[in-house]
C-alpha cells in the first residue's frame, strides 16, 4: 500500500491509524418516566450551581398570566353584553389558548430586548486552559458526503490551527442507509484523513442497523466510545462552528462542574432560495429577541434543540439515556424529538442546562422550499406530540415541563387557530342568515337582541395583533439603533425594505403552514407514522404538477372560506384576505419561494440580506470551496463490483466498516439478514453481482466483512459448456 493518499490516485490508503479509536464500554441505562433513580437529583458542586433566579421568572411568565388574564375578561366582556351563547363560549376557549400561547412569548421577548440593549459582560471561563477531552460529533443520515466531509475538514484545521485541536476528536457517525452514499462517505473520508492526519484526529463510523435515529445514533457512540470524552459537542449535518465558539463551549463546561448542557442559539447561513433567505432574515432580525428573552428567564433549566452544543458525557450517559415508549409509532416506540426529553431528564438528574445566548459563531442552515420545511415539520411535529406522553414524567422541573409544553403548542396552535377562524366565521354567519329569537319563553316587555361590544372587541384585536407581532416589532426597532448592522445591509431604508417583504412573505406562508400543520397533527392522531427521510439543502424546486398536488387542499379551502365569507358580506371577506390570498396562490407562492434562480437574483439585489451573507464567515466560505473539490474527488464513486475486482480498495472498505456485529451472537434471524445470505450463497459470479440485491439489502451486504470475503472468491464470470455465460 502507499504510504500517503492521493486524491487523484486509485489505490489509496487509509492513513491515521483505524477509522474509530478502541472502545471503552460504559452502560447508558434508559431512564424511567414513573420513578428516579438513586441518588437523583444530584448535589451540586458549587452552592446554588443549579438554582435559578425566580424573580425573572416572575417577571416573565407572571406578565404573560397577567396579560392572558386581562384579555380573556375583556373578551369575555365583548360576550357578555347580550349573554354568551355556546359558540360564543367555543370562540372565548380557542382565544384563551391562542392568546395564552403568544403573551409568553411576547413577556419573554420584551426581556430579550432588555437584555440586548445592554452590553453583555465577558465570560471570565474563556480564559481558562483546556484540560479535559471532548468528541464532536456529526451525526448524518443520507446527506450528500461533500457537504459533510467539507465542513469537517475546514472546522477541524481551523481549530489546530489555533493550538487547542489538542483538546477535541471529530466524529462522523453515519447512519447512511443508500449503499451509494455509503460507499461515497467512506471515499470522502480517506480524502479527509490525509487531509489533516497530521494536525488532527478525525474519525467515521457508520452503524450497520439505525436502531432510534439520530439518538440511538449519538446513545451508540457513548455506550462504546463516550467514556473515553469529559463533553460532547454535538453538531449536525449543516452545521458550521467557529474555532471560538468551540473552544469556549469548552472552556464554559470546563469552569462549571454543575453544566450538564450548554446550547448556542445557531444563525442560519448558505440559504440560496426565497424560502430559505426569509428564514435566514426573519432568524438573524427576530430571533434574537427570542432567544435571549428565553435564556434569560429559563436560566438553568434551558433546552437543548439536538445540535449545536455542548453536553457533559457523565450527566448525559447516567440520566439522559431514552426510554422505549410502549405501544406503536406515532405515539408509542423510540422518541423522535429527543433533544427537548434529553435536556429535562439531564436538569431532573440535578445538573444546569443553559442558553448561552451571548456566544455567536454557530451556524445552520434551514429547509429550501415550503414543501421541505413541510416534511421536516411532520416528523418534528409527531415527536413532539409524542411529548404528551413525557409531560408528567416524574420529576421534571416545571420549567422543563413549560418547554415540553412549548413545542407541543408550536403545533396544536394551528388547529387552534383555525378553529378560532372557523368560529368567528360561523358567529358572523350566524348573525347573517339565522333569525334572532326576539322574544324568550320569560316574560318581557322587551326583546331579547344578540349583541356585541363592537367598539371593545375591535380594541381586544388591535392589543392581540401587537402581542402577537411584538417581538417582530422590537428586532426591528434594535435592527434600526445598530448602525453598524444596517450599513452593511445597505442602510436603514434598505432593512426597511428587507423588513417589509418579510412581513408581507411570512403573512401569505403563514395559512399555509397552519394548514400543513392541522394536516400533520390529524395524520398523527390517525396513527400514520412520519418516517425518517433525508432532508434537501439548496434547491427546493418541483414541478408545478407536484406542486399542484401537494397545495390541492389548501386551495380549496382557501376557496371555500373565501365563498363562506362572500355569504356574509364583502366587508368579512376583506378582514379574511390576508389570510385567505397566501391560500389561493398556495402554488404560485411555493414556486416562487422554492426555487434558487428567483432566490439568487433577490439575493443579489440585497432584500433579505444578513450580515453573515454580506460578509459571509470565512469558515462557511471556506467550506464551499473545500466542497467543490470533494464532489470532483468522489465523481467516480466506489461500487460493489470494483470493491470485489480491487483487494486493495476492499481492504479499505474492511478497515473503515463497523466492527460491531448486526446482532449479538445467538439472536433472531431477521428477514434482511436471511435473504442477503441466501443471494450471496446463490451467486454464481462477480459480474452484475449488485443486480441481485435491492438497495437495502446491498446496504447490509457492504457492512458484513464474511459476505464480502465470500463474494470476493467467486469468479469474476461463469462459463458453462465452454461459452462464458454472465451471472
Amino acid at each position: 500500500m502507499q504510504s500517503e493518499f492521493d486524491i487523484n490516485s486509485t489505490e489509496p490508503t487509509l492513513v491515521g491509524g483505524a477509522a474509530m479509536p478502541l472502545e471503552r464500554p460504559s452502560p447508558m441505562e434508559p431512564q424511567s418516566l414513573r420513578t428516579l433513580s438513586d441518588g437523583m437529583p444530584r448535589k451540586s458542586v458549587i452552592a446554588n450551581g443549579v438554582k435559578s433566579d425566580g424573580l425573572r421568572r416572575l417577571l416573565v411568565v407572571g406578565s404573560a398570566f397577567i396579560m392572558s388574564v386581562m384579555a380573556i375578561y375583556e373578551m369575555v366582556s365583548v360576550f357578555n353584553v347580550g349573554g354568551v351563547t355556546p359558540l360564543e363560549y367555543i370562540v372565548l376557549v380557542l382565544f384563551a389558548v391562542n392568546f395564552c400561547w403568544i403573551a409568553l412569548a411576547f413577556s419573554g421577548g420584551i426581556a430579550g430586548f432588555i437584555m440586548l440593549l445592554k452590553k453583555p459582560a465577558p465570560d471570565t471561563a474563556e480564559s481558562i486552559k483546556l484540560h479535559t477531552r471532548t468528541a464532536i460529533l456529526m451525526p448524518t443520515y443520507n446527506e450528500a458526503p461533500d457537504r459533510i466531509f467539507a465542513a469537517v475538514e475546514v472546522m477541524s484545521m481551523a481549530l489546530a490551527a489555533s493550538g487547542e485541536g489538542h483538546a477535541f476528536d471529530w466524529f462522523i457517525l453515519s447512519d447512511t442507509t443508500d449503499p451509494d452514499i455509503a460507499l461515497a462517505e467512506e471515499q470522502a473520508f480517506l480524502i479527509l484523513r490525509h487531509k489533516v492526519s497530521k494536525d488532527a484526529r478525525v474519525y467515521y463510523r457508520r452503524r450497520r442497523k439505525n436502531d432510534a435515529r439520530k439518538a440511538g445514533n449519538v446513545a451508540d457512540f457513548c455506550k462504546r466510545w463516550g467514556a473515553r470524552y469529559d463533553h460532547l459537542l454535538v453538531l449536525d449535518a449543516d452545521s458550521l462552528m467557529e474555532t471560538h465558539t468551540i473552544v469556549s463551549l469548552a472552556q464554559r463546561m470546563q469552569a462549571d462542574p454543575d453544566a450538564g448542557l450548554i446550547q448556542t442559539i445557531p444563525y442560519l447561513v448558505n440559504g440560496n432560495t426565497l424560502m430559505a433567505r426569509l428564514q435566514q432574515f426573519a432568524a438573524r432580525i427576530y430571533g434574537p429577541v427570542i432567544g435571549t428573552g428565553l435564556s434569560w428567564w429559563a436560566h438553568k433549566e434551558g433546552n437543548f434543540w439536538g445540535h449545536n452544543a455542548i453536553i457533559r458525557t457523565q450527566a448525559f450517559m447516567s440520566s439522559a439515556g431514552l426510554p422505549h415508549l410502549a405501544g406503536k409509532p406515532p405515539f408509542g416506540g423510540h422518541i423522535m424529538s429527543h433533544d427537548f426529553v434529553e435536556a429535562a431528564l439531564i436538569r431532573r438528574a440535578g445538573w444546569s442546562v443553559v442558553i448561552a445566548a451571548d456566544l455567536p459563531g454557530s451556524y445552520e442552515e434551514c429547509p429550501p422550499s415550503i414543501v421541505d420545511l413541510a416534511v421536516r415539520d411532520r416528523r418534528w411535529c409527531q415527536g413532539n406530540l409524542q411529548h404528551t406522553r413525557i409531560l408528567f414524567s416524574k420529576g421534571l422541573h416545571w420549567v422543563s415541563r413549560l418547554h415540553l409544553l412549548t413545542g407541543i403548542m408550536a403545533y396544536l396552535s394551528s388547529p387552534f387557530w383555525l378553529m378560532l377562524i372557523l368560529s368567528g366565521l360561523m358567529l358572523a354567519l350566524q348573525a347573517h342568515f339565522i333569525r334572532p329569537e326576539y322574544f324568550t319563553d320569560q316574560f318581557s316587555l322587551f326583546p331579547t337582541w344578540p349583541v356585541m361590544d363592537s367598539d371593545r372587541a375591535l380594541r381586544l384585536f388591535y392589543i392581540t395583533m401587537g402581542i402577537l407581532f411584538g417581538p417582530k416589532i422590537l428586532g426591528v426597532i434594535l435592527l434600526l439603533k445598530n448602525s453598524s448592522m444596517t450599513k452593511p445591509l445597505g442602510g436603514r431604508i434598505k432593512a426597511m425594505c428587507s423588513v417589509i417583504v418579510e412581513v408581507i412573505l411570512s403573512a401569505l406562508i403563514a395559512p399555509i403552514m397552519m394548514l400543513i400543520h392541522c394536516g400533520a397533527v390529524m395524520s398523527i392522531l390517525a396513527g400514520r407514522d412520519s418516517g425518517w427521510s433525508p432532508q434537501r439543502r439548496d434547491d427546493g424546486s418541483l414541478p408545478w404538477l407536484t406542486l399542484i398536488f401537494r397545495h390541492r387542499w389548501h386551495m380549496l379551502i382557501g376557496a371555500l372560506l373565501g365563498y363562506a365569507a362572500v355569504l356574509d358580506s364583502l366587508t368579512l371577506l376583506s378582514w379574511m384576505s390576508p389570510a385567505l390570498i397566501g391560500l389561493w396562490l398556495a402554488v404560485p407562492l411555493s414556486a416562487m419561494t422554492g426555487s434558487e434562480r428567483f432566490g439568487v437574483w433577490v439575493k443579489s439585489v440585497g432584500i433579505l440580506a444578513t450580515p453573515e451573507e454580506v460578509s459571509a464567515p470565512q469558515l462557511s466560505v471556506d467550506s464551499q470551496a473545500r466542497r467543490a473539490e470533494y464532489i470532483h474527488a468522489i465523481a467516480e464513486p466506489w461500487t460493489l463490483y470494483r470493491l470485489l475486482q480491487d483487494t486493495e480498495l476492499m481492504a479499505l472498505h474492511l478497515a473503515v466498516i463497523d466492527k460491531k456485529p448486526h446482532r449479538l451472537a445467538g439472536s433472531a434471524v431477521e428477514s434482511l439478514e436471511a435473504i442477503t445470505r441466501v443471494k450471496v450463497q446463490e451467486a454464481q459470479c462477480q459480474h452484475n453481482i449488485a443486480s441481485l440485491f435491492t438497495r437495502q439489502e446491498l446496504a447490509y451486504l457492504l457492512g458484513n466483512p464474511l459476505l464480502l470475503k465470500q463474494l470476493q472468491k467467486l469468479p469474476e464470470q461463469s462459463e458453462s459448456e465452454g461459452l462464458v455465460s454472465f451471472c
